[in-house]
């Protein structure tokens, strides 16, 4: 490098393009969301999980016959060996991150295909994985219980199934339903951290259990999938709609962030978030407690100056809500992230390998000068 050679540098990578995607396209300006074409308000409220997940693994929406096969194929895979239930017993006090990410890892042991990097084998491992990671997250649910491992029950669709392998309870149709948009509007959402961390690792030819493992690991963090966790505390800390506008102008009097506000791509309200929206808004009234939408809308009308700035609702700004009502641990709402977000992680490996490049980008050195080495007993 010359010394007049000016190096821009990117931090976070913000506004890098490092690859083509046909999977997910988003405008941030815009607040537009699309999976392969369609947009995310018809696939919210007219499509199913199953649907969508097909949709990205395998590029066009299913017919009748396909999804028929595919929702087999999935019912097939709700299994795990009896040895990573074991794993899970012996680390039950464990965070269920820290569960998911092992247990995903110890699956690749089990998996016939599990070095095949092959499309094919990468789709049918995809799927395996969309069906496991529920019923690793059910198991530990369970075991740090006390109570007995459940079984799937394959007369329920696949967020049905994960509200009862959660919660021991089977969902109402309207409960059933919103977690399965919550499910769809999570599914996948283009170069985001965990997403573009799944990419590196299988960028090194790793297998899909290692990038699933890591992309777990990525989401794990806080500043990635924490947030519908902190809104829910955020709810129950304001207490009242009341106190929401007084809560609101401490935060920022403080020059500290409202939790479930702003988005790293949207400048406008995440497109994804009203549908959320809605949905708790008729699940708050349905279990008894309309309280906590109320809270949320008081934080909204509060938060309605700054969206001025780009600070806006995003979509976890809901979920938390809607996970609690429905008796779900607060340290299982990260997981559910998961949950839905497996076919996306699978369909961002896929893009990666299909024209494969190892990804290594670079720093720019400021640290000292050349200098020489001093040997210890020369060293003041």
């Amino acid at each position: 490098m010359t010394t007049d050679e000016k190096i821009e540098i990117h931090r976070g990578l913000k506004g890098v393009y490092f690859e083509r995607s046909a999977t997910t396209f988003i405008d941030g300006k815009a607040g537009e969301l699309r999976y392969r074409g369609y947009s995310i308000h018809d696939l919210a409220e007219k499509s199913t999980f199953e649907e969508t997940a097909y949709l990205l693994l395998y590029g066009e929406l299913p017919n009748a016959t396909e999804l028929a096969a595919f929702t087999s194929e999935m019912k097939a895979a709700r299994r795990i060996p009896d040895a990573v239930t074991g794993i899970i017993r012996a680390m039950a006090h464990a965070h269920p991150m820290d569960v998911l990410r092992t247990a995903v890892s110890a699956l690749a042991a089990f998996d016939p295909q599990a070095d095949d990097n092959s499309p094919e084998a990468t789709q049918a491992k995809g799927v395996r994985l969309t069906a496991q990671v529920p019923v690793i997250i059910g198991t530990h649910a369970a075991i740090r219980a006390g109570k007995p491992v459940p079984e799937a029950d394959d007369t329920l669709g696949h967020a049905a199934n994960f509200l009862w392998l959660v919660t021991g309870r089977k969902p109402s149709a309207d409960a059933a339903q919103l977690m399965d948009r919550d499910l769809i509007l999570h599914a996948e959402h283009g170069s985001n951290a965990s997403s573009f961390t799944g990419r590196v690792v299988i960028g090194t030819e790793a297998n899909l259990h290692a990038a699933m493992t890591a992309a777990i690991a990525a989401l794990s963090g806080p500043a990635h999938g924490g947030a519908a966790e902190d809104v829910m505390k955020m709810a129950q800390d304001i207490g009242t709609p009341e106190a929401a506008a007084q809560y609101v102008k401490a935060k920022r009097a403080a020059g500290e962030a409202v939790t479930g506000f702003g988005h790293r791509v949207y400048r406008t309200e995440d497109p994804r978030a009203r549908h959320m929206r809605d949905g708790v808004e008729k699940l708050s009234r349905e279990m008894g407690e309309p309280k906590w939408f109320a809270i949320l809308q008081a934080v909204v009308e509060a938060m309605r100056p700054y969206a001025r700035f780009g600070v806006n609702v995003n979509v976890d700004f809901y979920s938390g809500v809607i996970y609690y009502l429905n008796g779900i641990a607060p340290d299982l709402f990260v997981p559910i992230f998961a949950v839905g977000r497996v076919p996306g992680w699978t369909v961002q490996c896929l893009e990666q390998l299909q024209n494969n490049i190892l990804i290594r980008p670079l720093t720019l050195y400021d640290g000292p000068a050349p200098r020489e080495y001093v040997p210890v007993n020369h060293r003041g």
